[in-house]
């Protein structure tokens, strides 16, 4: 059960801006643009989209409202109660049913106009259904113009609440108006409540809080009451019997002795008396304030008694406390009791709840046995020693005491030996404690240890002067035929592994190293020529059915070495060139008679080159200087072809015509790119206010394009 309100909750729109916001929104979010020539169910959709956009919206909204606004049946009964003295519950709880109606007619209308327009048969038809679904749902939303000013003022009132926790521990001032309750809460928290000298100046719950005995507290302040029935209270008095009623607390009911607040004793005495009922099972402080002015034992004996006759009343257990919080004396004592009274009562109230059996069940409480017949009573030594005094020269020497003595900190080592429990006090401050069996180390030490030493190393020097050591040295055996085999093996092993380590990483390199596309390689026939030469095969055949294809494909095949494109090559180079490839091939042929070619005596015949009427075909059939692709032109890739003719100029024979054509579009150009166009289809918005939305309904006329 919730005890606190949201901590926010959105703002409640009027009526009007209600209705702007939904409108407004379906405006911007859907489309604009619909014409008499669009299909039927082009329309039928457009026109139902709208609708729906705005049933969405709408009931968007209102279920937001719903959710955000507290239901009184799920808020704790302090909450709930303060809730109806504030602001009618019966008003509250219509204004949300309106709203939720509201949502419901909404919903309804939207699903009554769509199954019409889905049988719309014209534009016209479709746009009057949703004009007329529009307006509906708008007169829906004009006639909740006061539940939606309602709730925007109980919003407002409701971020103003202090936040009250009902179930944390909570000190309640009450009394009657203007007897030094909010003077109180400002000396005990660091809330600043305001204090007047007039009644009433608390209209309001005010909330401070507090820490004691390192727990926190809230101190609540009440508005004043008046002694009358409750039927004639206002909401002011009411909001603090709300808070009496319902708030497990303690009461520290204030009266004024002095009569400052302009209200007597008696009728202090009998408001007690009144709102009485409100204080039972809570710890009651009766504070006496303004004691600089007036205080219990200076009354008349007849009023002193009827002040005391309130605190001895055995039906109640009152505690009396005198206070005053302009010299703040007894302020503290008064806190004090207050919470210590209420600490108690909630512990009590804890044993006495479930969950104590549930902790003493797993508790085990051991009691020991009697072990014979006779009877030993509980003893308690007479605490017979005196208080720690530093001054006392009699007192017991502490190991402070002799630290400061002897230098103080970080000069005196502290004695940890005069602590040991041994056998023989005497056996502390021994060199070497003895450890077991009574016996120290220093018993079994040898006390001719060190001639035992100089005899040792003497002989030593003996055995080395004879060559003793030497024999031991040179007595190590050769390696026999077994190990060095064994040795062998191992480094073969080793070296095969290396090898195969060697072989694996250079395979992966070869794998992982970076390919061109086959696409994009560029392989001249004469590379392919030398490669040949280079294993012994004879290429010449090859060489000419490359160029009978290219030829075939309009191009020039390039024999021998690759064509230089050097441009200051002249003829000669050329000649020079066509006899070197002549002498080339001469010498292939002698050295390989024996090989088997079919075409030996083709590939020795030279192809022709163009010539220049062929040359000026090749340039009029066009074709291009390179591929599709941009790249070189290959055997399997031929030139790319180019149009005959400009399309774009086709139509126009003289260029009169073609520059004008250019001026032509240039101009066209110019309105869309100041408009900052980036096509023709692209809309440009020029007013971002226009007059048809903001000025008012639009009437029945010939404009069908919206």
């Amino acid at each position: 059960m919730s005890a606190v309100f949201k901590p926010s909750i959105a703002p409640v729109p009027s009526a009007n801006d209600f209705l702007d916001i939904v409108l407004s929104k379906t405006q911007r979010k859907t489309p604009t643009v619909i014409h008499p020539g669009f299909k039927i169910t082009r329309i039928r959709a457009f026109y139902m989209r709208k609708v729906m956009f705005l049933k969405d919206i709408i009931t968007e909204k209102f279920d937001g409202m719903l959710q955000e606004f507290p239901i009184l049946d799920n808020l704790h009964p302090f909450t709930s109660s303060l809730m109806n003295v504030l602001y009618d519950k019966n008003h509250y709880k219509l204004a949300l049913g309106q709203i939720n109606t509201a949502r419901h007619l909404s919903e309804q209308v939207a699903k009554d106009y769509v199954r019409l327009i889905k049988f719309g048969d014209s534009l016209y038809r479709c746009k009057q259904l949703k004009r007329s679904a529009m307006g509906r749902m708008a007169t829906i939303i004009r006639r909740q113009k006061d539940p939606l000013a309602y709730l925007e003022q109980v919003r407002q009132h409701i971020s103003r609440l202090p936040s009250i926790d009902p179930s944390t521990r909570t000190l309640l001032i009450c009394g009657y108006p203007n007897v030094g309750k909010s003077s109180f809460i400002n000396k005990v928290t660091r809330a600043d409540v305001d204090v007047q000298p007039y009644a009433f100046t608390t209209k309001s719950l005010f909330v401070g809080h507090m820490d004691y005995k390192y727990l926190r507290w809230q101190v609540v302040d009440t508005p004043g009451i008046l002694d009358h029935p409750l039927e004639e209270m206002n909401t002011i008095e009411m909001q603090s019997i709300t808070a009496l009623a319902h708030l497990r607390s303690a009461i520290l009911y204030f009266m004024d002795l002095s009569e400052q607040c302009g209200y007597t004793i008696e009728a202090q005495v009998q408001l007690y008396q009144s709102i009485k009922p409100l204080f039972a099972n809570k710890p009651t402080i009766l504070a006496l304030n303004k004691s600089d002015a007036m205080r219990l034992e200076d009354l008349e004996p007849s009023r002193a008694a009827l002040v005391r006759s309130l605190v001895e009343d055995p039906d109640s257990s009152v505690m009396l406390c005198e206070m005053s919080t302009y010299t703040e004396e007894g302020i503290m004592e008064a806190r004090n009791k207050a919470c210590d009274a209420l600490l108690e009562m909630r512990v009590e109230q804890k044993t006495k709840g479930p969950k104590a059996n549930a902790i003493l069940n797993r508790l085990h409480v051991a009691q020991p046995q009697k072990r014979d017949d006779i009877e030993r009573k509980p003893v308690v030594v007479a605490a017979d020693r005196k208080k720690f005094d530093k001054a006392d020269p009699e007192r017991r020497k502490t190991e402070r005491d002799i630290q400061e003595e002897h230098g103080g900190a970080g000069v005196h080592s502290i004695d940890f030996k005069k602590n040991y429990i041994l056998d023989n006090d005497d056996w502390k401050y021994d060199v070497i404690p003895e450890i077991q069996g009574g016996k120290n180390i220093a018993d079994f030490v040898d006390p001719d240890i060190l001639e035992k030493l100089d005899a040792l190393e003497r002989e030593e020097e003996r055995l080395e002067a004879d060559g003793f050591y030497d024999e031991l040295e040179g007595s190590e055996e050769e390696e026999d035929e077994e190990e060095r085999e064994v040795r062998e093996a191992a480094e073969a092993i080793r070296a095969r592994q290396l090898q195969s380590k060697t072989l694996s990483q250079a395979k992966n390199k070869v794998k992982h190293r970076a390919l061109i596309p086959r696409k994009m390689q560029t392989r001249m026939l004469s590379d392919m020529s030398e490669n040949l030469k280079a294993i012994g095969i004879d290429p010449s055949s090859i060489e000419a059915r490359a160029q009978l294809l290219a030829k075939a494909k309009g191009m020039q095949a390039a024999t021998g070495k690759r064509a230089r494109r050097d441009e200051d090559d002249d003829d000669e180079d050329a000649e020079m060139d066509d006899e070197d490839d002549a002498e080339d091939s001469a010498a292939w042929e002698d050295a390989d008679e024996s090989m088997d070619v079919d075409t030996t005596s083709r590939s020795a015949k030279k192809l022709k080159t163009p010539s220049g009427a062929t040359r000026v075909q090749l340039a009029t059939a066009g074709l291009g200087s390179t591929t599709k692709s941009g790249g070189h032109p290959s055997a399997k890739a031929g030139l790319v072809r180019k149009p005959t003719q400009n399309r774009q100029l086709q139509g126009l024979p003289r260029a009169e015509l073609q520059s004008k054509v250019r001026d032509l579009n240039d101009l066209s150009l110019r309105e869309r790119n100041r408009n900052a166009k980036a096509s023709e289809s692209d809309r440009a918005i020029k007013e971002k206010k226009p007059k048809w939305l903001l000025a008012g309904k639009r009437k029945n006329g010939t404009h069908r394009s919206r």
